[in-house]
Order: C-alpha cells, then structure tokens, then sequence
C-alpha cells in the first residue's frame, strides 16, 4: 500500500507535465523533480522504518520539509504536485498515536490548502480545474485534501495492522516448527538411551567385577571381559543402526510424529490408514519411507497440504505420500535419501517411485507384494 501510493505521486507528475497544455516554468519544473526525487527516498526510508517498527523522525522531518516544498513549486494542486503532502501523510502517521495522527492530517490538510489557494490567486492555471471562481477553487481543495486527508493515515494504519499480524503470525509459526522439531529430537535422544543405556550400564558391572577378580579368579575374570567384549560389540552395533536410521521405527508413531512436524510448519497434513494392522515387515519399511518422505517435502517443497494413504490387500500393500508443493523437481533431485529407501523396499520385494503427479502434485508411492518372501 506504502509503495503504491509513492507510484501514484509520480503518475500524478508525469500526467502533468505531459498534459499541461500552457507549458510549465522550468525553475519551477526543475527544482519540483529534484525535490520530488528526494522526497521519494526519504519516503522509502520512513516506510522502511516503521516495517521494523522504527520510527525514523529524522527522515520524516526531512521528507515532510520536501513535500512542501514540491507541492509549492508545483502549484499545490492535490491530484498533481500537492499529492506529495497526502503521501507524506500516508507514512509519517504511522508508528504513531492516534492523537498525533489526527494533528498531522489536519496539518497537512492546512497546508495544502493555503499552497493551492495561494498559488490559484497568483495564477488560475496551476490547478488542473479551469475557469472556476475562488469558492470552488476552495471547494475542490477542501474536498480532495479531505479526502487524502481522512483516508490515507488510517488506511496504512489498518494495513500496517495487518502487516504485523502476519508477522506475528509467522514468528509463532516458526516457534512452534522449531518446538515440533526439538519434541522429535528429544524423542530421538530418549530412544538413543533407552537403546544402548542398558548394555553400557552392565558393561560398567562387568568390568568393575573383572578388576576385582583379576587377583583371585583369573578364569572368572577372563569370563567377565569376554562378556563385556559381546556387550560393547552389540551395543556398538545398535548405536550404529540408531545413528544410520535402520533401527525398525514403529509406524503408528512415526505417522503421529511427521504430523505434528508438518502441521507444525503450516502444511495440512491428512492421513488414510487402514483398519487393521499391516503385515509383518512391511509397517516398519514404510515407517522409514513417510519419514524420508516427509523431510523431503520439508526441505525441498513449498507445499501447503500433504496426504498420506496407507493400504493393503492380499496381494499387496501400498503407501503414497503425496504433497502439492512440486516446485518442478524430479524424484532424482530430492535428496540421495530415496535411493537408500528404494533399496530398503525392494530387500521386502517392493518398489518406490517418486516425481510429479501434474497439477503441481508430487506423489511417493511405494509397493510391497504379499506376502513377503522369506
């Protein structure tokens, strides 16, 4: 809104100059375009301002004395020079109190007022009605600068009002993908300790107890290190398929969990799933499948809406994940997790593919035959 009324100024200028039919005087012209220019970045600047909620009263100050003086130069008609007080008006009432804002339009209101009467006694043309008397001279400027006057502050304020609530609604949106993400990370660390804790905790035992039989009991001794060797090396084991993302995830709660990461970063997410469980083996590939799935629409879509539909018959079970933020990305473009998940899919006999489904539409599909062999 800010930036279009700045537009308008200019159109307003430019009509003016091209339109005028009696000429205009060049040391009015010239000095009236530098002013303007000015003017436009002070305006910017103001704007720029108050979108971070700054007031810069140096630059308004600045930009009010240019409006004057533009306006003056030009005649101080209000649908011509005299729109660069409306325009002022439009940004230096905003950031401030109500109060203010109403002294400013009517300080402006004054103003435009006193240079486009003044500059109709000097000279009848320099406002674009012709052939009037004073009073409705008078009558056009009241009712033009009125209506700038009136409209213009409170407009921007409900605008900037708008403005901040999307920001505001923005910042909480992030807040709450950043809490859905340390809510899955602190899911992630509980399962890390719940999966290796156990074994470190009784190597710790075991080789306490070794130390103390190393005098006494060199065999039991001997035992209790050959136990802590099999426990590191099976703990070490799990800690790397943790790590890897090939402990078997279950499906429900990975379902519950790409959800909440989803709706959590403004993406409707819906799911379909069946009324009865998956068969064995195939509910915790697509476990891995909607997780990979999902931190790709994440990390390289735009998408607003992401359905998940799960489903089985005697002969196959099958999975699409699909989203509407294709953003024209292929499936060989997204990321190397997917080759991982083909390979995954295809150990239980199934397939994946992945790319466009038109309409903007990007569709994950993976298929598992049944019953799985083996």
């Amino acid at each position: 809104m800010m930036a279009s009324i700045v537009v308008m100024l200019w159109l307003f200028l430019l009509t003016r100059l091209a339109l005028h039919d009696g000429g205009e005087q060049v040391w009015r012209v010239v000095p009236g375009l530098i002013a303007a220019a000015a003017f436009t970045w002070f305006y910017q600047r103001s704007a720029a301002a108050v979108l971070r909620s700054h007031y810069a009263r140096r630059d308004v100050t600045i930009a009010a004395a240019l409006a004057v003086v533009a306006a003056a130069l030009g005649g101080g008609d209000p649908m011509s020079w005299g729109f660069s007080l409306a325009a002022w008006l439009s940004v230096a009432a905003l950031g401030v109190r109500a109060r203010t804002a109403m002294v400013m339009a009517a300080g402006t209101m004054v103003t435009g007022l006193l240079l486009g009467f003044g500059n109709f006694l000097v000279d009848p043309d320099m406002l674009l009605v012709r052939d009037v008397t004073p009073g409705s001279a008078a009558l056009y400027l009241i009712g033009v600068y009125g209506l700038f006057c009136v409209a213009f502050p409170w407009t921007n304020r409900v605008w900037m009002w708008i403005w901040q609530l999307a920001v505001q609604a923005e910042e909480g949106k992030q807040a709450h993908t950043r809490l859905a993400l340390a809510e899955e990370r602190l899911r992630f660390s509980r399962d890390l300790h719940d999966l290796v804790g156990h074994q470190l905790s009784a190597i710790a035992v075991k080789t306490e107890l070794a130390v103390r039989l190393a005098d006494a009991d060199t065999g039991a001794a001997k035992a209790e290190m050959a136990e802590v060797n099999a426990l590191t090396r099976k703990a070490l084991k799990e800690l790397r398929q943790a790590v890897r993302g090939y402990r078997e995830l279950d499906l429900g709660a990975e379902l519950n969990s790409v959800k909440g990461v989803l709706e959590a970063a403004g993406v409707r997410c819906e799911t379909r799933l069946p009324h009865r469980e998956l068969p064995e083996g195939v509910a915790a590939v697509f476990a891995y499948v909607v997780r990979e799935a999902v931190t790709n629409v994440l990390k390289h879509s735009t998408a607003t809406s992401c359905d998940i539909l799960i489903r089985f018959t005697d002969e196959e079970a099958e999975l699409r994940v699909r989203n509407d933020g294709v953003g024209g990305r292929s499936g060989d473009e997204l990321g190397s997790g997917l080759s991982g998940l083909a390979e995954r899919v295809a150990a239980v006999g199934g397939t994946l593919s992945a790319g466009p489904a038109g309409d903007g539409q990007f569709l994950l599909r993976a298929v598992v035959s049944l019953p799985i062999a083996g």
